[in-house]
């Protein structure tokens, strides 16, 4: 009785050497994207990962035990939004009992060009990305490992949209905080909003206005101001609204970083707040509480984001469909003590 040529492995050898005669490559590469490695243009390996479904070539030979772990690539590791999405997560993945390996994104929101080798040589279940962009070739990567991604708070566009993720009501936010200050009779309301190729920062935007809109008020430029999500933009383009000939008297400073450096701001120039000037912030991180006045803002639902991408991520394994998803929780006004009617 003749012997069953894939006991020793050599029909698989045979199948990986046909694949690469179709795609007029060597078997080396290949075999490079079978193991999600690196050295592969974007247009081989997508022709290569056609090729290899085509052919239904086995994978499973080669996979390796999936670990018990949970890659999160987050930006900014030092701030506090980022702090409480990871405490968050790391409460999530505890609760699953899966571990969590954590790494911190480039300033440009993207991972070190080692990471992606790193995070294949782990083979973790899954990966959730913090405000993070990932490059299309990195994506491949980790897809020809079977390795399902996550987005919270997705940074830059509109997501792929063979990426879930998971976000809160930017737009609902921002009409919340803008309609919150309109209601106690404010007309003149600055904002300090995100990069202008952030989602949530031209959500939260579109958001106020129109708040404004509805109530009548035209918004005018010169109390729109642009930043990156640092105190330091709320400090500064704070200072720069309240210097204007005909000063804001409510600010909507679209995170709670900007807020405090509204504050401090309006402590330089010697404006009280709320007396004279009321301010809502946006995420309800813990810090918000403990400003001097307490801060009013939007809250985001951070816990239960994080257990949403959690969740999902180790869904993704066995439900690939959940792929074309995306999470919008919703968010909540929170009324403290930094807003006051006019």
């Amino acid at each position: 009785m003749p012997s069953d040529p894939s006991a020793d492995g050599t029909r698989s050898r045979a199948r990986l050497a046909e694949v690469a005669s179709l795609a007029d490559v060597s078997v080396s590469t290949v075999s490079k994207v079978l193991n999600g490695r690196s050295g592969v243009s974007s247009e081989t390996r997508a022709r290569i990962e056609a090729l290899l479904s085509e052919q239904q070539y086995n994978r499973r030979a080669s996979k390796r035990p999936v670990a018990p772990l949970l890659e999160v690539l987050c930006y900014e590791l030092d701030s506090p939004f980022a702090s409480e999405v990871i405490a968050s997560i790391e409460v999530a993945t505890r609760a699953q009992r899966i571990g969590m390996v954590l790494t911190g994104a480039t300033a440009q929101h993207l991972p070190e060009p080692s990471w992606v080798e790193d995070v294949l040589q782990r083979q973790p279940i899954g990966v959730v990305l913090v405000a993070c962009l990932l490059p299309l070739a990195a994506k491949q990567q980790l897809r020809s490992r079977n390795i399902p991604i996550v987005l919270v708070d997705p940074a830059g566009g509109t997501p792929a949209p063979d990426v879930p993720a998971i976000g809160s009501a930017d737009w609902s936010g921002g009409y919340q905080a803008t309609r919150h200050l309109i209601d106690l009779g404010h007309r003149r309301i600055g904002i300090i909003t995100g990069p202008q190729d952030m989602l949530a920062s031209t959500a939260r935007l579109s958001g106020y206005r129109t708040a404004l809109e509805s109530a009548g008020i035209e918004a005018d430029p010169q109390l729109i101001r642009p930043g990156e999500f640092h105190h330091a933009d709320g400090l500064n383009e704070g200072r720069a609204l309240l210097s204007l000939p005909e000063r804001p008297t409510a600010i909507f400073a679209s995170s709670d970083l900007y807020a405090l450096g509204v504050y401090e701001a309006a402590r330089s120039l010697g404006l009280a707040i709320p007396a004279d000037l009321s301010v809502v912030g946006y995420d309800d991180l813990r810090i918000a509480q403990w400003a001097g006045p307490a801060l009013t803002t939007i809250h985001v639902p951070l816990v239960a984001m994080a257990e949403q991408a959690v969740r999902l991520v180790m869904r993704l394994g066995d439900e690939p469909e959940l792929a074309f998803s995306r999470i919008d929780i919703d968010t909540t006004l929170v009324v403290r003590g930094s807003t006051a009617a006019l």
